[in-house]
């Protein structure tokens, strides 16, 4: 599925690309499909070698993201 925006959308497909709910059972699980969502949804970004420094990207910030929300969960419960 593309948009007219350069951003990622990750939706659920029948052919697979996201699970069902239930299906991933760990953050490395959730990586994967994210990984390979990215270079499918958008295979320009893919460069001839393989790489996908867009994509290494999106994933280094969904990564951060995490971190944030994850220390700010502890923050909340330790208050």
């Amino acid at each position: 599925m593309k948009t007219s925006s350069s951003q990622p959308v990750f939706t659920a497909t029948s052919t697979g690309t996201v699970p069902a709910p239930g299906q991933i059972h760990s953050y490395a699980e959730l990586q994967q499909q994210i990984h390979d969502a990215l270079r499918a949804q958008h295979p320009e970004w893919v460069e001839p070698d393989g790489n996908c420094p867009t994509c290494e990207s999106y994933e280094q910030r969904l990564a951060e993201s995490i971190d944030l929300f994850r220390s700010g969960q502890r923050d909340f419960a330790a208050a």
